[in-house]
Parts: structure tokens; C-alpha cells; sequence
């Protein structure tokens, strides 16, 4: 049977369709279609949730955490739909061009395809479900009916948007399909995700990292194919153009991650290569084969990372000399700022993962409130230097950001494969810091946080009317939930559910500490000549509402809160 709406909300879905609402409810008329399709996505999504329900046993996922479909369909779909109206304010104040609103509006595009593919298929497969088990089931032709009335209207919709915004309608068939290439390699990789890492991640959570992946290499390849055709044949001859101006910083980072990404699948083929023609030799020791093992693991990276992402980086964007060489150039034009900064960073991780270290292995203090110790280390280091960036070094800050990923994705990957002679003592240190969302699989609690920090960082560079939003990961992680995690561990008592363990003073504690931080963050941006145009009533709604989720969420808090609060602040 189905269940009634009234009976089906719980207290995750109805923030997340106050979230939905509260950006909705600021949209200018011109953006009515993107409206109509995320009211459709929101819809189709809790649909999808509440036959999920009974069904969670197509995946091994996460124990302990509730599907999170609906909250892992309209995250990205709706941060994107608030940074469009973003820069709907500024291309009606002639701050930025035409296309760049054009790109931004093909990515809110691109992610509600991502995630509208991935509830078709996760549709089709509860259907299958439902009618194996029971071939007279009469709600499996009413859902039938209902997911394709959705998906009908969505892609109505859909086109009816793409043909305002392009010239032909051969472009507005060539955008169409770039979209439904999107769907289709949103609906593979979580196959592979969930399939490849089971217990890891629940399916909301699988479903918000395979459309960001998808979204983010696609935009890649969609730049590289444009830079290309424009490189095989004469530039007046094109008119392809995709995106946005390239910054090399961006570049960098987006050549890392696929040079990681390529190296993964590169290393994996050779190492199965190599236990084939090797495998009949015995008599070498099991340590010699774990020497020649890390030598083509190092290898391997070595020549991804020097000749295979910066080829990439050189193709898309023209740099003059080899990448590396361009970072080390960039960071020693202002060696006193930028060096200093780094031996800061540097000193504060060395002397806090030391000090956590020993305390994680000699202490019978709490496993959350010792994960909560970096999340102030994560204020510790990125919040000084956040301000410091915004007044003297825009751009230092993306660079570090991207370089600690590509540390951390290697030392993943070094744990993962028991890299020797580093394996396993990552693969020690790391699980002395796990909790119940982790896996000896797969760690992303350092991931997570990281990304969170970084991601409003990285999205509000460009124009940015809001002093608050690079600050969202920050305020709402380093700040908001840990003091929710201490004060409702320490003193709470009354309870937001039965079954839950979050705490009514604990939430309480972290919206008005997050308040408390503005309070102070406004002031010190205005002294500066930052010019302010944050008012302090959607604010309360921000901070409230991202406390809020804190408290009735049973997904990956880490990835979710920081993206709703950004939207959130973007309005």
C-alpha cells in the first residue's frame, strides 16, 4: 500500500521540502521552468523514497541509515538553481556575460538529469521487485503511471527551457542529448558505486557523489571536445564555445583529479596484468612481491601526474610553461605570504593529529567528540586564512584546497590497495579516527569534511553579492555541528525522536553559535570595505533550516549540510 502524505513525512523529508520551498519562493519569473522541474524532481523523488522504503535490500547499503533518495535528488539540482539566481542578479546589474548564465543554467540542467536517471532506474528496478513478488500487486501500475507522468512533464519542460536558450533547433537537440549522456553515466556509476563499495554509503548518499562526479567530468569533456574542434579547425570556422573562462587554478585541480581518476583504472589493469604472467612464480618472497608491487604503484603515478594530467591541462588551456613549473612559480611570486600560510597549515596538522593521535589510542574519550576536534582544527586553519584570502590572496587558498584532495585521494588509494611500505600504517592511523559511517572499505568521513570546507570556496569564486557563502562549510561544520555534537552529548536530554540520538539543546546550541559567528564575521568584512548586502532574516532562515537537517538526518551530514546551507545563503 501506498502511504498517505501525512503518514510518509518524517522530519528529514519535511526540511528538505521547506529548503526546496524556500528557494523556489525566490525565484524571479524567468526562471519559472527550472521551478516546475524541481517541484517535479521533488515530488518524483519522495515518491521514489517511500516505495524505497520496503526495497533496500536491492543494495548493500550503509546500516543504520535511512535510503536519503529524496535529500541526495534535490541537493545538487538545487544548489544549482540557487547559484543561477545568483547570477540572474548579476547579469541584470551587467556584471557578467550571457553565457556564463547560459553554462550555469546547462549545469542545473545536466545535474536534475543525473538525478531524474537515477530514480527512473531505481523505479524500474523496485517495479521488477514489486512484480516478482507479487504479480496481482495493484500499486505497481498506478507507480508506473505516476513516475511516468514525471519524467514526461520533466522532459517537457526540459526542452521547453533548452530551446529559449539556444539558436537551432539542432543545438537544442545536441544539448538534449548531452543531458540524456549525463542520465545514462549517472545510472552506471552508481551501479558501480554501490555495487563495487556495499555498506559504504546509503543510496542518497551514492547518489549525491554520482551526479557531482558525472557533473564534474562532464563539464571536463565537454571543454576538452570544444578546445579540440577549435584547435583541428580554423577558429572562424567554429562556433562551438562551452562554459566559461578557465581559470589556470581551476584547471589544475580538475587535471589532478582526472590524472587520479585515469591512474586508479590504469594501476588496477596492471596489477591484474602482472599477477597473471607472475603468478606461477613461487619462489619469490611475498616482500619482494610487495617492493616490485609499490614500485609500479609509484611509478605509475609519477608518470600519470607529470606527463598524463598536465598534457590534459596544456590542451584545454594554453599555459606557457609545464603546469608544475607554473605552481611553483605561482606560489613563490609572494614566497612571504603564501610560504607562511603553509607553515602555518603544516605546524597546526602536525602538532593536532599527533596530540589526536595519542589521545585516540590512550583515552576512553568519546570516538565523536575526538572526530569533532577536526572539524576545529578545520576552523583552526581555513577560517584565518579564509579572511586572509578574501583581502590579500584570492586564489592561494583554491589551490590548497585542491591540493589537500589529491593528498587525501592518494593516501586513500595507498590504504585501500595496502600500498607497501605506507598501507598499513594509513590504513592504522585512519582507523583510529572511523565511526558507523565508515567502512574498512572505503573511509570518506576526511573526504566529506574536506569537501565541505571547500566546495562554497570554490563555488563563490567569480561574482559573489553574498560575504557569507564562502564561509558555509566552515560555519556549518566547523562551527554549527560540533558545537551540536558537544553540547547535546554533554547536557542534552530531550530528544528529537525515539530512536534518535540527536538532542533539541544540542541543535539549539549549534544555530546560535553559527548566529554568534556571522554576528562577528559581518562586521569584520564590512571593516574592511567588503560592501554587505546579507540581511539578517534569511539568515536565521539559513542557519535554522541547515540546523534543522543536522538534527533529523540519518545521512553523511558533512556532505549535505555545508551544500544546503550554501544554497541557502545564495538567496
Amino acid at each position: 500500500m501506498v502511504a498517505s502524505p501525512l503518514t510518509a513525512m518524517n522530519g528529514e523529508r519535511a526540511v528538505v521540502f521547506f529548503f526546496v520551498f524556500r528557494v523556489l519562493s525566490s525565484l524571479p519569473l524567468s526562471l519559472l521552468p527550472h521551478a516546475l522541474s524541481l517541484s517535479l524532481l521533488s515530488v518524483f523523488s519522495l515518491f521514489v523514497e517511500i516505495r524505497a522504503d520496503g526495497c533496500l535490500s536491492l543494495f548493500k547499503t550503509r546500516p543504520g541509515a535511512s535510503s536519503g533518495i529524496m535529500l541526495g535528488a534535490v541537493t545538487l539540482p538545487t544548489m544549482m538553481l540557487s547559484k543561477l539566481i545568483q547570477l540572474s542578479r548579476a547579469f541584470s546589474l551587467q556584471q557578467i556575460e550571457i553565457g556564463e548564465l547560459e553554462h550555469m543554467t546547462m549545469q542545473f540542467w545536466a545535474a536534475s538529469a543525473c538525478c531524474c536517471g537515477v530514480l527512473i532506474f531505481l523505479s524500474i528496478l523496485m517495479w521488477r521487485a514489486s512484480y516478482n513478488k507479487n504479480p496481482h500487486f495493484s500499486c505497481s501500475v498506478w507507480d508506473a503511471k505516476f513516475s511516468l507522468s514525471c519524467v514526461i512533464l520533466f522532459s517537457v519542460v526540459c526542452c521547453i527551457s533548452l530551446a529559449t536558450i539556444s539558436h537551432t533547433g539542432f543545438n537544442t537537440a545536441l544539448k538534449l542529448l548531452w543531458l540524456l549522456c549525463h542520465g545514462f553515466a549517472a545510472v552506471k556509476l552508481i551501479q558501480h558505486l554501490l555495487n563495487t563499495f556495499p555498506c559504504c554509503a546509503s543510496i542518497g548518499e551514492a547518489l549525491l557523489l554520482t551526479s557531482g562526479l558525472v557533473l564534474y567530468f562532464g563539464d571536463m569533456l565537454a571543454c576538452t571536445i570544444s578546445k579540440v574542434c577549435r584547435l583541428l579547425v580554423s577558429p572562424e570556422l567554429v562556433s562551438i564555445r562551452y562554459g566559461i573562462k578557465r581559470s589556470e587554478i581551476g584547471i589544475i585541480i580538475q587535471g589532478v583529479l582526472l590524472g587520479l581518476l585515469i591512474f586508479s583504472a590504469v594501476f588496477k589493469f596492471v596489477i591484474h596484468l602482472w599477477e597473471y604472467f607472475w603468478r606461477a612464480d613461487n619462489s619469490e618472497s611475498r616482500q619482494n612481491k610487495e617492493i616490485r608491487r609499490s614500485l609500479i604503484f609509484f611509478a605509475s603515478l609519477g608518470f600519470n601526474m607529470i606527463v598524463v594530467a598536465p598534457s590534459w591541462m596544456m590542451i584545454v588551456l594554453d599555459f606557457d610553461v609545464h603546469p608544475i613549473l607554473w605552481i611553483f612559480q605561482f606560489v613563490f611570486s609572494e614566497p612571504l605570504k603564501r610560504l607562511s600560510l603553509c607553515i602555518y597549515w603544516l605546524g597546526l596538522i602536525y602538532a593536532s593529529v599527533l596530540r589526536f593521535y595519542n589521545i585516540s589510542k590512550n583515552s576512553k574519550i568519546e570516538r565523536i567528540l575526538l572526530r569533532k576536534y577536526y572539524h576545529l582544527l578545520a576552523v583552526s586553519m581555513f577560517l584565518p586564512a579564509l579572511i586572509y584570502q578574501l583581502l590579500v590572496q584570492p586564489k592561494f587558498l583554491d589551490l590548497a584546497f585542491g591540493a589537500a584532495l589529491a593528498v587525501f585521494l592518494v593516501l586513500e588509494i595507498i590504504r585501500v590497495w595496502r600500498i607497501w611500505p605506507l598501507g598499513q600504517l594509513v590504513h592504522q592511523f585512519m582507523s583510529a579516527f572511523t565511526d558507523h559511517r565508515d567502512s574498512d572499505i572505503l573511509i570518506v568521513s576526511h573526504f566529506s569534511l574536506l569537501l565541505g570546507c571547500a566546495l562554497p570556496i570554490w563555488m563563490s569564486s567569480g561574482f559573489n553579492d553574498r560575504p557569507l557563502i564562502p564561509f558555509a562549510g566552515i560555519l556549518s561544520l566547523g562551527i554549527g555541528d560540533t558545537m551540536a555534537s558537544m553540547v547535546g552529548h554533554k547536557y542534552g536530554v530531550l530528544r528529537w525522536s525515539k530512536t534518535g540520538q540527536k538532542t533539541i539543546e544540542g541543535t539549539a546550541a549549534g544555530i546560535v553559535s553559527v548566529l554568534a559567528a556571522c554576528s562577528v564575521l559581518l562586521p569584520l568584512l564590512a571593516s574592511t570595505g567588503y560592501i554587505l548586502t546579507q540581511h539578517w532574516f534569511p539568515l536565521l532562515i539559513a542557519v535554522t533550516t541547515s540546523g534543522l537537517l543536522e538534527a533529523y538526518t540519518a545521512q553523511l551530514d558533512n556532505a549535505f549540510i555545508p551544500l544546503v546551507f550554501y544554497s541557502l545563503l545564495c538567496l
